[in-house]
């Protein structure tokens, strides 16, 4: 083995990294693999024409957010992958009911004004945009920072541009909530409910948390994976 090693040459050393890097790849899986343009589609099929989200929603976009942010999908075993993609989703179809709405309906500025740090820029509002409705002035902010947009003095460029529409919602799923760790680490569907739309939870709106649970129960059973325990709040 020691004089295979010294005789190898520089391109065969890189040749055995690439195919390794390829191995690794397979073993952890990819979202696109469950996630597909026909899962997707599936989704969107529930929205009118009339919708504006019909041709704002793109799988495209989706998959260049999923791959922007390491981990999304892809941690643990593949239980975990397919259950974190049916989560995000759930919740996803229940916010834009089903890819249709890219902005809130009943709007309303959602200026925190006690937030000094955050500060509203006069005549723009903070209402929910995008596939999981980004809402209020300090996630616009702090979303923008992260992305590369300015939040609080252009927060409508999130229902505007499909790519950072798509990003807002992968970011606040992996970087500015518990939803991501919440399925990883076994805490279950539920814990995504109350990290985004809290006020559901205990009785607040069981429709509405019904609802949630039942789109994730259905992707689930798409994926091929049982959906686990702790699922309604």
């Amino acid at each position: 083995m020691r004089n295979y090693l010294r005789v190898m040459t520089p391109s065969v050393i890189i040749l055995w990294l690439v195919l390794a890097f390829d191995l690794v790849s397979i073993c952890r899986g990819d979202v696109g693999d469950f996630a597909t343009q026909d899962f997707f589609n599936g989704i969107l099929s529930g929205a009118s024409d009339s919708c504006a989200g019909k041709n704002f929603y793109t799988y495209n976009n989706f998959m260049d957010a999923a791959t922007a942010f390491s981990g999304f999908g892809t941690t643990g075993p593949d239980v975990d992958h397919k259950r974190e993609i049916a989560a995000f989703f759930a919740n996803v179809a229940h916010e834009t009911s089903r890819l249709c709405y890219v902005e809130q309906i009943e709007k309303s500025d959602y200026c925190d004004s006690t937030n000094e740090k955050y500060q509203c820029v006069a005549g723009k509002q903070y209402y929910g945009r995008g596939p999981l409705q980004l809402t209020w002035n300090y996630n616009y902010d702090a979303a923008g920072d992260y992305l590369g947009f300015d939040g609080l003095n252009h927060p409508e460029i999130v229902a505007q541009n499909g790519s950072i529409s798509w990003k807002t919602a992968v970011w606040f799923w992996m970087k500015h909530s518990n939803c991501h760790s919440a399925i990883t680490s076994g805490q279950g569907f539920r814990a995504t409910i109350k990290a985004i739309s809290g006020d559901e939870c205990n009785g607040g709106d069981s429709n509405a948390v019904d609802e949630r649970v039942n789109y994730y129960t259905n992707y689930c059973n798409e994926f091929g994976v049982d959906p686990g325990n702790n699922l309604s709040c």
